[in-house]
């Protein structure tokens, strides 16, 4: 359980989910890259390209360079551990506060700190906080655990 424990960030995100962190992302694209070069599928991007209804394909190596980048999205530690962000002021606020994570602060649903992972997360990280807070780490790993949630506007 205590590994489970590490695996929750300070904000409130559960590393356990992150798609970085389980390497899906990274691994999925390798494997891809891997086939799209034994078909050798540039060649056929090429002929696709000249016909007009095919024409993104002349994107292709781009594509191709993008899924590279992709291969190279792992984060071998938790947020814990030193993974993610080594900037994040979250990680750095709690940490000078003293604070096992942000559940902990009286001011985290206003915390404009937290205002940056929205665009990636809406409010997962709000809600797993309020969840944190409200029924402890005990209830919370061992039921769902958020990683996007609409905002609510």
């Amino acid at each position: 359980m205590s590994q489970e424990k590490d695996l929750i960030a300070y904000c409130g995100l559960y590393c356990g989910e992150c798609p970085n962190h389980t390497g899906k992302i990274a691994d999925f694209a390798r494997d891809l890259r891997k086939e799209l070069r034994s078909v050798r599928f540039d060649k056929t991007a090429e002929t696709l390209s000249e016909m007009s209804f095919f024409k993104v394909f002349n994107d292709y190596q781009q594509c191709y360079e993008v899924l590279g980048a992709m291969v190279k999205l792992r984060c071998k530690h938790a947020c814990r551990n030193g993974g993610g962000n080594p900037y994040c002021k979250i990680r750095k606020c709690c940490q000078k506060k003293g604070l096992e994570g942000c559940w902990l602060c009286s001011e985290f649903e206003t915390c404009k700190k937290l205002d940056e992972l929205s665009a990636n997360h809406g409010a997962a990280h709000i809600k797993n906080l309020q969840k944190i807070k409200k029924k402890g780490i005990d209830e919370f790993l061992n039921g769902n655990k958020l990683w996007y949630v609409k905002a609510q506007s």
